[in-house]
């Protein structure tokens, strides 16, 4: 007998869709079958989609900067993204220089995380090494952590990582089958300090920061046969500009991921009075960007959210300098996202995070033997959005009417959020290893 039965929905695995029922047994996907099998429990998910359980692979918990903490702690964030049909997310470790600094941040971030309701990862984060970079990468691949987060700004902050560094970490990603994930933005073009006002904010962080760094770490990638993810792509011009030169490696060995707001929001937003509430770095686009990353959303492949927010009391500021950056995201991303997109988008939330960052087939896919991760979504319903389950006091995409939403979400076999009802759930730790 089987623990749970969904049945009469449309089924996706891998990019085909079958009709019948899915059965789940000891946490895993068991069968898929056009009869009706006994289960222990059935759900009946008639004219409903059954899709895989949503990966994020770019999520903020509990962030503190300076004496400010993100809105979020892993348990209402997770809250969040499993109203959001979210089932694994991957957050970032503190930035660290040394092998030493690495143990004490994952530490801390495994303490943080006991209470997810959902399964998360981590990413190790770097500023400039102090170590020798095999040597980091082995101790970072010890802890069950393949990828490795670097800045190319922020140098005012000693956050930025040299070109040298990156240089020399790139030689080693295939060997030791390691992915560097990238905050790009020349830092040279950047506008830090003094009293930049929120109306200003795209302008201080301009387009071409972004285009001309992209392109320089993907000559790099290509040159020492390397590999590299772009985290929160912003600008359509951008992925152009990697299809025109750099065709052979994107989305193979340069991956492009973006996030909900830079297709839904312009840099319009900054003229508003509320204008400090869609402050992030890298910021909103102008509406010819937004327009070209819309239309290269094929060369995207993978959707993370960036979730970072903070209360409406800390980020109300006159300038950038006094305000902390980020929003939120995770309930509402995917279906934002398919309401623009379609069935497309599907893959870019589901096998294709899963396959980057060490996950597949365990996550990201229903086939047989995989984590029974599964969200339950109903592609014509049509809504506004009013709810918001993050804790922090306001939600940007308040209002908007969309079609497509998510009805309920399944963690390794068990309801978390079910017909919109929290049931709530207890997340593990994924130890991760690249395949490629």
């Amino acid at each position: 007998m089987f623990d749970l039965g969904i049945v009469n929905g449309r089924i996706y695995i891998d990019g085909r869709w079958y009709e019948g029922n899915l059965y789940i047994k000891d946490n895993k996907i068991s069968t898929i079958s056009n009869e009706v099998l006994e289960a222990k429990e059935e759900y009946d998910a008639k004219g409903r989609d059954i899709l895989p359980g949503f990966i994020d692979p770019h999520v903020h918990f509990q962030l503190t900067v300076g004496t400010r903490t993100s809105a979020d702690d892993f348990y209402k964030g997770s809250r969040a993204a499993a109203f959001g049909g979210i089932t694994t997310y991957i957050d970032f470790l503190d930035p660290v220089k040394n092998n030493t600094s690495l143990k004490k941040a994952f530490n801390l971030r495994r303490t943080l995380a006991a209470d997810s309701v959902i399964d998360y990862a981590f990413h190790a984060t770097i500023a400039d090494l102090d170590e020798k970079p095999i040597s980091f990468i082995n101790e970072v691949k010890a802890l069950g952590i393949p990828t490795i987060k670097l800045f190319t700004t922020y140098s005012s902050s000693d956050r930025r990582t040299k070109d040298r560094t990156i240089d020399r970490l790139l030689s080693h990603t295939k060997e030791t089958r390691t992915l560097l994930l990238a905050h790009s933005e020349n830092d040279g073009l950047i506008l830090e300090g003094g009293k930049i006002p929120v109306i200003q904010h795209e302008r201080s962080r301009p387009a071409i920061a972004e285009i001309s760094e992209v392109i320089k770490l993907a000559e790099m990638t290509k040159y020492r046969d390397g590999r590299m993810y772009i985290v929160h792509t912003n600008c359509g011009t951008t992925v152009e500009r990697l299809k025109e030169n750099y065709r052979s490696i994107l989305n193979r060995d340069f991956i492009l991921e973006s996030c909900p707001h830079y297709f839904v929001f312009s840099s319009s937003k900054y003229l508003q009075r509320d204008g400090y509430l869609y402050t992030m770095t890298p910021p909103l686009r102008s509406d010819r960007e937004v327009k070209k990353l819309n239309d290269q959303i094929d060369n995207i492949f993978t959707i993370g959210t960036d979730h970072c927010p903070f209360n409406s009391t800390e980020k109300n500021r006159e300038f950038i300098d006094e305000m902390p950056m980020g929003i939120g995201g995770v309930e509402y991303s995917f279906p934002l996202m398919y309401a623009k997109f379609g069935e497309k988008v599907i893959d870019k939330f589901t096998k294709n995070p899963a396959i980057v960052h060490g996950l597949y087939p365990k996550k990201g896919t229903l086939l047989p033997g995989s984590d029974a991760d599964i969200v339950i979504f109903d592609h014509n319903e049509q809504y506004i959005i009013k709810e918001n389950h993050s804790n922090v006091d306001y939600n940007l995409y308040k209002d908007m009417e969309i079609t497509g939403k998510v009805c309920s979400t399944i963690s390794k076999g068990k309801f978390v959020v079910k017909d919109g009802v929290f049931i709530g759930g207890k997340g593990e730790y994924l130890s991760r290893e690249l395949k490629y």
